[in-house]
């Protein structure tokens, strides 16, 4: 038993005495390079161009209507008659008649548009109503 014990190396003697093929060292990378990418893709947050663009288009349009939803109640409530219309308003109690009523009065026309966008017009009508 003592023979077979003696030939026996330690775990640190093999580890330093490896040397590793330069084809397992390729792959290692390899393997690693690719975990990261589902790591990172699965559970880090990261995503792609095409997604970032698409976030960002649709916060900018948010970010648009709510900005012409402010300007519409702004607008609304800067009218000379605005107290009786804010009361003819809230005696609407359909919200597309609302919807109609804030279009109509064109308070929620932006400047060089024909036509004010259905967001805003929604989001002018909630507002008032509250």
């Amino acid at each position: 038993m003592s023979v077979q014990s003696s030939s026996k190396t330690s775990i640190t003697q093999r580890f330093d005495s490896y040397q590793p093929s330069k084809t397992l060292l390729v792959w290692a990378c390899v393997v690693t390079a690719i975990a990261t990418m589902i790591i990172g893709f699965s559970w880090g947050g990261w995503v792609t161009g095409g997604t970032s663009s698409k976030a960002a288009a649709a916060a900018g349009d948010v970010a648009r209507g709510d900005l012409a939803s402010a300007i519409c109640v702004e607008r609304f409530k800067a009218a000379p008659d605005a107290a009786a219309k804010l009361t003819e308003f809230k005696a609407i109690t359909d919200g597309y008649k609302q919807r109609q009523f804030v279009e109509a009065g064109g308070w929620a026309t932006m400047p060089g548009q024909t036509s004010p966008d259905s967001r805003s017009v929604q989001a002018c009508a909630t507002t008032l109503a509250a």
